[in-house]
C-alpha cells in the first residue's frame, strides 16, 4: 500500500474502528496512483471488439479474449500517427498504461502503441484489405496509365540512405541519365505511410513550369523485409494515393517474391529497385545505335525513291517531249483560232448590216409615233366626256322616277282622301285593329294637316 494511502487511513480514523474511512473520491484517486504506479506500461494482447471513433478523434474499444475484456482508450493524437487502420476483428498487441475512469468506476488500458499480433493476423487483414480495395475498382486495368518512353524528370520516394537510392542512381546514371528528385522519407515504422503518402501527393502537387520540376515518372521502392516490415506500403491511404497520382507511378518494393497492395494499384509493377530503374529509361548506346541504324535505313530509303522518280521523269519526258513542243503546239492552235475569230466577226458584222438596211424601210421616225399617240389620247378623252355626262343625265332621270313613285306611296296621299293614322301616343306604333285598343289608352290621330291626342272611353265590340 502507497503512503499517500496510508496517510489518508490516519486523517479519516474515528477512534471507533480500526479500519480506515475514505470518501469515494479519496478511494478512487488512491486506487488510481496504485494502479497507475504498479502497471505505468504494459503490452496486452487481444482482439478488437466495440471499435468506436469519437466526434472528437478519440478512440475507444475494448480488447477481449476467452475469458475477460478490458476498455480501452486511444486519444486523437496518438491515434492519427498510426500507420495500422483499427476495426473490429483484429488480433493486435496494445502497449500503453493502466489507469482507472472514476466517473465509471471502472479501470482501462491509455493505448500508445498498437501492432498486429503475429503474421497470420496480418495475412488476414492484408487479404481482407485487398478484397474490398478490389471491389472498389482501384486494381482495374483500364485506370493504369503508361510509363512515358524516355522521362525528362524522375521523382524516386525511398530512404535517403541505403542500398536501394545508390542502386537507382547508378543504374539510371548507367542507362540514361536524367534529372532525379529524391523524396526522402522512411520505409519502416508507424510514420512511414504517412511519409510515404505525403511524397505522392506533394510530386503531384508540383507545378510544371515551377521553380521545382514536376516529375514525369514515380519509382516508390525500398529493400527486401519481412511482411511486418513492409506493412507500411500495404496501407490504404498509401495504395489510395498511388490510385489518385496524375504521375505514372512504378513500384519496386522488395524482392520479387515480395508483393504489397502498392504492386497492385500502381501502373507498373518491378521486381526490384533496380529494374525499377531499368523500366524507367532506355539504355542510351542502345537508343544511340537505333537511331544510327534509323536514319541509314531512312537514307536508303530516301535514295531508292529518289531513283524512282527520274525514272518515272524520264518517262513521260519520253511520252510527252520537252515543254516547249507541248507549248509550240498550243501556239499554232492559239493562232488558228485567231483566224476565225477575225473572220468570224467581219461575216457577222457584214450579216447584221445587211439585216439592219432591210428593216430600215419599215421603221417609223418617233415624232410620227408621238403625234399619232397624241390624236387617240384626245379621241379617247373626247369619248370619256361624253360617257361620264351621258351617266349622270341617266342618273338624273331615274332619281326622279323613284321621287315620283315614293310620293305616290306615301300615307300623306292617302290622308288626303280622307283617311287618320291611328297611333299609341307613348310608343308611337300604329294601331291596325280594334281589338288591341284598350279603355282610357291615350291614342294619337294623324290627318292630312296635324295630329290630335284622344283619350278611348270605351270601346264597342263589332257586330
Amino acid at each position: 500500500m502507497d503512503l499517500d494511502f496510508l496517510e489518508t487511513a490516519k486523517t479519516s480514523y474515528t477512534g471507533l474502528s480500526n479500519t480506515p474511512l475514505f470518501t469515494v473520491s479519496e478511494l478512487s484517486q488512491s486506487l488510481k496512483r496504485t494502479i497507475e504506479t504498479s502497471f505505468s506500461y504494459v503490452r496486452v494482447r487481444g482482439e478488437i471488439s466495440g471499435f468506436k471513433k469519437h466526434t472528437s478523434g478519440h478512440v475507444y474499444l475494448s480488447l477481449k479474449d476467452q475469458d475477460a475484456l478490458i476498455s480501452v482508450v486511444c486519444w486523437k493524437g496518438l491515434y492519427q500517427s498510426f500507420s495500422l487502420n483499427l476495426e473490429d476483428g483484429m488480433d493486435v498487441i496494445a502497449s500503453g498504461r493502466v489507469t482507472t475512469y472514476p466517473g465509471r468506476s471502472q479501470y482501462q488500458l491509455v493505448l500508445e502503441k498498437v501492432e498486429l499480433a503475429g503474421r497470420g493476423a496480418l495475412l488476414k487483414v492484408l487479404e481482407e484489405r485487398k478484397e474490398r480495395l478490389r471491389e472498389e475498382g482501384l486494381f482495374e486495368s483500364i485506370f493504369k496509365k503508361p510509363i512515358p518512353y524516355l522521362p525528362h524528370v524522375i521523382g524516386v520516394i525511398t530512404s535517403p540512405t541505403g542500398a536501394v537510392i545508390q542502386d537507382i542512381l547508378h543504374r539510371l546514371q548507367e542507362r540514361f541519365p536524367v534529372h532525379v528528385l529524391i523524396w526522402p522519407v522512411s520505409v519502416q515504422g508507424e510514420s512511414s505511410a504517412l511519409q510515404v503518402t505525403a511524397a505522392i501527393e506533394g510530386f503531384n502537387a508540383l507545378l510544371p513550369s515551377g521553380p521545382i520540376p514536376r516529375p514525369d515518372l514515380l519509382i516508390v521502392a525500398r529493400g527486401g523485409g519481412s511482411l511486418e516490415d513492409l506493412w507500411a506500403f500495404n496501407e490504404e491511404s498509401v495504395v489510395r494515393a498511388a490510385f489518385k497520382s496524375e504521375i505514372p507511378l512504378i513500384s519496386a518494393i522488395g524482392h520479387e517474391t515480395d508483393i504489397t497492395l502498392l504492386d497492385f494499384v500502381s501502373d507498373k509493377r518491378a521486381p526490384t529497385p533496380t529494374a525499377a530503374a531499368e523500366m524507367a529509361v532506355p539504355v542510351r548506346h542502345d537508343l544511340i545505335e537505333k537511331i544510327i541504324d534509323q536514319h541509314r535505313r531512312l537514307v536508303l530509303l530516301g535514295r531508292q525513291r529518289l531513283v524512282r522518280e527520274v525514272q518515272n521523269l524520264r518517262i513521260l519526258k519520253e511520252r510527252f517531249g520537252t515543254p516547249k513542243r507541248l507549248i509550240e503546239i498550243h501556239l499554232q492552235k492559239l493562232d488558228d483560232l485567231s483566224e476565225k475569230l477575225v473572220s468570224g466577226l467581219e461575216k457577222r458584222t457584214l450579216q447584221a448590216r445587211l439585216c439592219f438596211l432591210k428593216i430600215l424601210p419599215r421603221l417609223k421616225v418617233p415624232q410620227d409615233l408621238i403625234t399619232n399617240g397624241e390624236y387617240r389620247l384626245k379621241a379617247l378623252n373626247l369619248a370619256m366626256t361624253h360617257a361620264v355626262r351621258m351617266f349622270f343625265s341617266n342618273s338624273t332621270q331615274l332619281l326622279k322616277q323613284a321621287g315620283v313613285l315614293l310620293e305616290m306611296t306615301s300615307y300623306t296621299k292617302i290622308l288626303e282622301r280622307g283617311f287618320v293614322l291611328v297611333r299609341d301616343k307613348e310608343t308611337r306604333v300604329p294601331v291596325t285593329s280594334s281589338t288591341k285598343i284598350q279603355e282610357n289608352q291615350a291614342l294619337s290621330l294623324t290627318f292630312k294637316d296635324g295630329e290630335r291626342d284622344v283619350i278611348v272611353e270605351s270601346r264597342k265590340k263589332s257586330s
